[in-house]
């Protein structure tokens, strides 16, 4: 395994606008309550993305590696966590500037094989002020999907007094990755998804379950309610199989899980207000 740490503090910087059209999508996507001219909470994994020619594209439909990112040669990546401050709340018609550095890169052997883990740390300003800080995880491992998680908590336990389950199907994967110009095949392609990378279906992406998680707060609590969350995708959500959101909220701090219909915890979040 090649030595990474040259790659960090290798920063990019992005631009974009949040239009009121890509607001109205995305709000259209996730079947969200709220309205106005202020974006729900999660509005930032649809802005600044990249923008990398298709024929540039590698097997797998991601961007190719050693731009920013550097060029790990594990030939699996997936978004494996997030850590996120919510500073300001964004308004349609905003000015974008995204500074991205690495902020970290390790190496480990799992389970599955080697693996290699790479920190971004995103900084999101909304016409020049601080809006939202993400420190982003991504893994890359070998061939051959993950290995399922064990069933967790009864996802219908009591002890969950915030719930909404629905069923993804293609259409909405299709939707979540057309807002955020994400080509990763497992989210499409279901031969790909099941022959190429092991999965039993089309792969629900880690920030479209995270987004819906953070829905759930905005349909208990009421928009732009947290001050931060923090995910970790557990195992594979899959189109048209049940997904169950479920939290609880213990005065400020909030936690939150998304359960597959057999039972695997597929996601884990703690908020706060």
């Amino acid at each position: 395994m090649s030595d990474w740490q040259a790659w960090v503090g290798n920063q990019q910087t992005q631009t974009d606008t949040l239009t009121p059209a890509l607001l109205d999508r995305f709000r259209a996507t996730i079947d969200s309550e709220t309205s106005g001219h202020i974006a729900p909470q999660g509005i930032h994994f649809a802005l600044c993305l990249p923008n990398a020619a298709t024929a540039t594209l590698g097997p797998d439909g991601h961007p190719p590696r050693g731009r920013f990112l550097p060029p790990i040669e594990l030939p699996r990546r997936m978004w494996a966590s997030s850590s996120i401050e919510f500073l300001v709340p964004i308004r349609s018609g905003a000015s974008i500037r995204r500074i991205s550095k690495i902020a970290a890169v390790r190496a480990k052997s799992g389970n599955s094989g080697a693996l290699v883990f790479v920190d971004v740390e995103h900084h999101n300003f909304a016409d020049d002020v601080l809006a939202v800080t993400e420190t982003q995880c991504l893994v890359y491992r070998g061939d051959g999907a993950p290995a399922a998680a064990a069933p967790g908590p009864d996802a219908n336990a009591p002890d969950w007094p915030w719930q909404r389950s629905l069923t993804p199907q293609p259409p909405l994967l299709f939707r979540f990755s057309a807002l955020t110009f994400n080509s990763h095949r497992i989210q499409y392609d279901l031969p790909y998804a099941r022959d190429a990378e092991g999965y039993r279906g089309l792969v629900v992406h880690g920030p479209l379950t995270a987004t819906l998680l953070l829905d759930l707060c905005a349909r208990q609590l009421g928009p732009n309610a947290l001050s931060r969350f923090a995910f970790r995708g557990v195992s594979p959500a899959y189109a048209g199989e049940t997904l169950h959101l479920r939290g609880y909220a213990e005065g400020g701090e909030l936690t939150l899980a998304a359960f597959g219909s057999d039972g695997r915890e597929v996601m884990t979040a703690k908020a706060s207000r």
